[in-house]
């Protein structure tokens, strides 16, 4: 084998190298060629993109610099505003809209709520005073009418009593001002406070009966006048046209009562050749517990629904077992005072002989009653 440093492998050596450099010598000339090529290319694909976005660029902003395409631009740019402002003017008023109506529920259900707990608080005093949810003496007429099974805006009480009277009752003397039975009135308040909706039991004469609705109404918290309108309704008794719209004003169920009331007297005062009472002496009987002020309630009639005796509902009373107590009898003829010490109220008495003497044409629009 030659050694490295011989003539022989030095030839070889040199054309080795020689054939290799002219080999990358074309190599690198190729590769120049194929990189250039290949720039080349890269350019004029970029510089073609780049020319045809830049045409389509030019194209669309000359179609939008023209005046029909600007103008219809515009008009649909203007379009979709106004249609944007109307779905904004809608939200505000459907947010605006449900805000109103939830305010409206919110105050209805306060209002209910209010009105619930006006009722259980009435009925936790009357519970603390010892009066039975069924009482209908010293109750507020409007919880009376709302407890009661009638559709008709009245306590049944005045209801029932009133159809007694117009039926079988007109003709006695001195009604609504003789005095009644001490005894039988109590019995039946305690009857009435046990079941608001019991019949007057059989026997029952017409002054007690009478007796029995003054009772009732003197009963009662608050005037059939209220205290609020006394002095507009005490002014008004001059005209009737003022009366009749200041009445208006009263709360449903003391209208109507009222109109009742008024209603029976003047069937009462019409039969005054017989039983002596006319329009101003029932006025004289009955202003003093339909209206009156505060602090000038009438009291002589609390002796009837203090700790009245109980009697059984269910069962029907004669005057007579009424008149019974404990083997005891009763003097028929013991007087109710009506003297209470209060200053006579002589606007009062104008006014209610003005509601019977002009019943009809005061109380225009009140419904009719069975018996009118």
């Amino acid at each position: 084998m030659p050694s490295v440093s011989s003539p022989q492998w030095q030839g070889k050596a040199s054309d080795f190298f020689q054939s290799s450099g002219v080999k990358l010598k074309e190599a690198g000339q190729t590769a120049g060629t194929f990189v250039g090529e290949v720039a080349k290319d890269t350019k004029e694909n970029v510089a073609d993109v780049a020319g045809k976005v830049g045409s389509a660029v030019k194209s669309r902003w000359e179609l939008l610099q023209q005046p029909s395409t600007k103008l219809a631009m515009q008009e649909k740019l203007i379009s979709a505003a106004a249609t944007t402002s109307m779905f904004l003017r809608k939200g505000f008023s459907g947010t605006k809209d449900k805000v109103s109506v939830g305010k409206t529920k919110v105050e209805e259900v306060a209002k209910k709520t209010a009105q619930k707990s006006k009722t259980l608080m009435t009925d936790i005093e009357r519970w603390q005073k010892g009066v039975a949810s069924t009482d209908v003496f010293e109750v507020p007429i409007e919880l009376t009418v709302l407890h009661q099974q009638s559709t008709k805006p009245i306590p049944c009480i005045l209801v029932k009593c009133a159809d007694f009277l117009v039926l079988s009752g007109l003709n006695s003397q001195e009604l609504f001002k003789a005095q009644g039975n001490k005894k039988v009135i109590r019995q039946l308040v305690s009857l009435y406070n046990q079941d608001p909706n019991a019949s007057l039991p059989e026997g029952v004469n017409s002054v007690d009966v009478a007796a029995l609705i003054k009772c009732y109404i003197a009963s009662l918290p608050e005037p059939l006048t209220t205290f609020e309108l006394y002095s507009e309704i005490r002014n008004a008794r001059s005209s009737m046209h003022v009366m009749r719209n200041t009445l208006k004003r009263l709360p449903s169920v003391n209208y109507m009562t009222l109109e009742l009331v008024t209603a029976l007297l003047l069937r009462v005062s019409q039969k005054s050749f017989l039983n002596k009472m006319d329009a101003r002496s029932l006025a004289m009987e009955m202003a003093s517990i339909i209206m009156w002020q505060k602090g000038q309630k009438p009291e002589h009639f609390k002796q009837f629904w203090n700790n009245p005796p109980k009697i059984d509902s269910a069962s029907n009373y004669s005057e007579l077992d009424m008149l019974k107590e404990d083997g005891k009898s009763t003097d028929a003829s013991s007087s109710i005072p009506l003297d209470d010490g209060l200053p006579v109220d002589f606007g009062a008495i104008e006014v209610i002989q003005c509601l019977i003497e002009h019943h009809n044409a005061i109380f225009t629009d009140a419904h009719e009653t069975v018996w009118r």
